[in-house]
């Protein structure tokens, strides 16, 4: 998968500045693509040339002019040729696991800390998460949105990105009471110390 077809799954919600999109990949479709700003205006540039999306600028008063994206039927058609294609099945390249794989006592510190960033980072995220869960459900039951909303597709990565994010937890919670057992039996060395 191409950052584009992201960019395209985007835009079916309506046309959207880059700034736009950016906020959109942090808050919704980081469930499934992480991309940079600085990656985002690129690809909107190569696609713009590419004629997948059309770019207007907007004049504003004490503001940078804004340029807003909509895709065009190129880029609808690309995006139903991709849909169409299988999909690969995820890989997961995890620095963090390839620190805990290699983890021996003397680690056990800088791993745990490893570890608890990254369960501050899956709470804060899960939380963000939730809340985009009650704007779009909006006080409706899940079966009444369901029912009702035209595109179910954010809405159902978003609950992928929900069940991601409670693992997550789940695992670094459960890493952490390891490690801290094991650092609890075992003498820490001189001039360190577990936490």
């Amino acid at each position: 998968m191409a950052l584009r077809h992201a960019v395209l799954a985007a835009l079916l919600e309506g046309e959207a500045s880059g700034y736009d999109l950016a906020k959109g990949f942090d808050a919704s479709l980081a469930n499934f693509w992480l991309a940079t700003p600085q990656q985002l205006y690129r690809e909107l540039d190569r696609m713009a040339a590419d004629g997948l999306i059309d770019t207007r600028v907007v004049q504003q008063e004490r503001r940078p002019n804004k340029r807003l994206h909509a895709i065009t039927p190129a880029g609808r058609a690309m995006l139903h040729e991709f849909i169409a294609e299988s999909a690969k099945p995820t890989t997961i390249r995890d620095e963090l696991m390839v620190k805990v794989q290699g983890m021996d006592t003397g680690d056990a510190p800088a791993v745990r800390a490893a570890v608890a960033e990254r369960l501050a980072w899956a709470q804060a995220k899960l939380a963000r998460y939730e809340r985009l869960r009650g704007r779009l459900l909006d006080g409706r039951s899940e079966p009444a949105y369901l029912a009702e909303v035209e595109r179910v597709g954010p809405y159902l990565t978003l609950l992928r990105g929900i069940s991601f994010e409670q693992e997550n937890i789940r695992w670094a919670e459960f890493a952490l009471s390891v490690i801290d057992k094991r650092a609890a039996a075992q003498p820490v060395p001189d001039g360190q110390f577990a936490e």
